[in-house]
C-alpha cells in the first residue's frame, strides 16, 4: 500500500524554544500559549500497551509534560493489540494524539495507511545527536522518521541467582557452551538450570534472536528480518539446532519441555527468584529485574544479577533490544501539543523521570548513567548504549503481526512446537518459512 503523504503541522512551542530549539517550519517560532506554561488549555491523548507498574510509572513522565507546559494529558492503555485498538479509534474518529508503539511492523503499518505526522525539526535534530543510528533507521518509513524511541529493552540479559550459581561453583560463562556447561554443573547441585517461560511464545523467539544474530551475524539477521532470506536457509536450521541443544536436554531445564511449556514469563521469573527456588537462570530481557525486584523483594545486583547473552561459536555476543516509539498521529486533536511531547521525550530530561523510579532503559545516549537507581541496571543501560549501530531490533516485532506477534500461531506456534520436539530443525525451518511467506505476502 502506497503510503499517503501527509503535510507537517508546524508543532514548535515555547517548550521547544526552552529546549534551545528553534520553529520547525522555516519562520519564527511559533507560541502555542502565554506565560510560563505554554500550552495550557490542551489535552493529549496517549495511547500505549503500557499497564499496572509501567503506566504507573510512564504516568509520572506524563505529569512532568503537564508541570512544564501546562498540557493535560491522557493515557488509555491498549492492550497487546495496539494495531486493531488504534484502528477503531480512528475509525470511530477518536484517534489517540499519541501513540507508544511497541513492534517495528505496526509503526511501518501505521505510516503506510498514512495515519502518522513525521517528526518535526526539532525532534529530528534531538534524534541525529542523542541516538545512534540504528534507532532512527527503526523509526522511519520511505525515508520520512516517524517514531521516536524513548523506552527501550536489552533482551540479550541471562539473569541468575548468585546463591545457585555460588552453591555449583560456576561463574558467569562466556560462551554459549559454556553457559550450557555450566548449567549442568547447576542441575547437579539440586536445581534445575534453566527456568524457559515457554507458555509464551514470544520469549523463544528471543530465544532464538540470540542464537541467531550471534551465530549468523547482523547481515544475516537483517535480511531473514526482512524475509529477504528465507527461513528454509542453512543458517536458520543451524541456529535451531543450537537451540535445540538446551531445549532437548532435561538436566537444563525446569520441569523438562512438558514444565517450560506449562510455564508462563512471571512464572519463569518466580521459579529462580521466587520463595520456592526451583532453577538457577531465567533468559530474558532487562525487565526481568524489575518483576524479581517488585513480585519478590529481590535486591538487584545482590539476590539476583545477570551475565550477557554469551556468544554462539565464533561469533560475537549478541545485543538484540526492543522498544516503543512514540508517533503522532494526523488525525489526533492536538497536533501541535502532541508533537511538543514528543520533543520532550527526546530530551534526557523526560527519560531521566522514568529512569529514577526503575524498570526503565533509554536508547538516548545523552541520559546521564548516575539517573538509573542501581548499579546493575546502569550496566545494562551503558551496555545498550554502548552496543551503538551494531544493536538489532527484536526480529519478531519487525514481523507481520500475523507471523510474528500472534498467540498461538506464526512463530510463536512453531517455537513451541519445536520446544516439545527439537528432532527435526530442518522440519521447523520449513514450516516457519510457509507461515513467514504467507504472512509477508498477504
Amino acid at each position: 500500500m502506497m503510503r499517503r503523504r501527509t503535510t507537517l503541522l508546524a508543532s514548535c512551542t515555547a517548550l521547544a524554544l526552552s529546549l534551545g530549539a528553534t520553529a520547525c517550519g522555516g519562520g519564527g517560532p511559533v507560541s502555542a500559549g502565554g506565560g510560563d506554561k505554554p500550552l495550557s488549555g490542551q489535552t493529549i491523548n496517549v495511547a500505549g500497551v503500557w499497564s499496572g507498574s509501567e503506566q504507573k510509572n510512564f504516568q509520572k513522565v506524563l505529569d512532568a509534560f503537564t508541570e512544564k507546559t501546562g498540557a493535560k494529558t491522557q493515557f488509555t492503555s491498549t492492550g497487546d493489540n495496539v494495531s486493531t485498538v488504534v484502528g477503531s479509534k480512528i475509525e470511530g474518529g477518536n484517534a489517540p494524539d499519541v501513540v507508544m508503539v511497541p513492534q517495528v511492523g505496526v509503526l511501518q503499518q501505521f505510516a503506510e495507511e498514512g495515519w502518522l505526522r513525521p517528526l518535526s525539526k526539532t525532534a529530528r535534530k534531538s534524534v541525529d545527536a542523542n541516538y545512534a543510528d540504528v534507532w532512527k533507521n527503526y523509526g522511519s518509513v520511505d525515508g520520512s522518521l516517524y517514531g521516536l524511541y524513548f523506552k527501550a529493552a536489552h533482551k540479550s540479559t541471562v539473569w541468575y541467582s548468585p546463591d545457585a550459581l555460588d552453591e555449583a561453583g560456576v561463574e558467569a560463562p562466556a560462551s554459549y557452551d559454556a553457559m550450557l556447561e555450566a548449567g549442568r554443573t547447576v542441575s547437579e547441585s539440586g536445581l534445575a538450570a534453566f527456568s524457559v517461560a515457554g507458555q509464551d511464545g514470544w520469549t523463544l523467539t528471543d530465544w532464538f534472536e540470540n542464537v541467531y544474530l550471534s551465530q549468523a551475524g547482523p547481515e544475516k539477521y537483517d535480511a531473514l528480518a526482512a524475509h529477504e532470506t528465507k527461513w528454509t536457509d542453512p543458517s536458520v536450521v543451524a541456529a535451531l539446532t543450537t537451540l535445540g541443544k538446551l531445549f532437548k536436554d532435561k538436566e537444563l531445564i525446569a520441569g523438562g519441555q512438558k514444565g517450560a511449556l506449562n510455564t508462563d514469563f512471571p512464572g519463569s521469573v518466580e521459579k529462580v527468584f521466587g520463595p520456592e527456588p526451583a532453577a538457577g537462570m531465567v533468559y530474558e530481557g532487562d525487565f526481568v529485574a524489575g518483576v524479581a525486584k517488585d513480585q519478590f523483594g529481590k535486591k538487584i545486583g545482590e539476590d539476583a544479577d545477570f551475565f550477557p547473552f554469551p556468544a554462539v561459536g565464533d561469533g560475537k555476543a549478541p545485543v538484540v533490544s526492543g522498544g516503543d516509539a512514540a508517533v503522532v498521529l494526523k488525525d489526533g486533536k492536538s497536533p501541535k501539543a502532541a508533537m511538543a511531547f514528543l520533543e520532550y521525550l527526546a530530551t534526557p530530561e523526560a527519560s531521566a523521570v522514568w529512569a529514577e523510579v526503575g524498570g526503565f532503559l533509554s536508547p538516548n545516549k545523552e541520559l546521564d548513567l548516575a539517573s538509573y537507581g542501581d548499579d546493575i541496571t546502569r550496566e545494562t543501560a551503558k551496555s545498550l548504549v554502548d552496543a551503538g549501530d551494531s544493536v538489532r531490533f527484536d526480529m519478531s516485532d519487525q514481523a507481520p503481526a500475523a507471523f510474528g506477534g500472534t498467540k498461538g500461531a506464526g512463530e510463536w506456534k512453531l517455537l513451541q512446537d519445536f520446544l516439545r520436539d527439537p528432532s527435526d530443525p530442518k522440519a521447523t525451518a520449513a514450516a516457519l518459512e510457509k507461515a513467514a511467506a504467507k504472512a509477508y505476502q498477504d
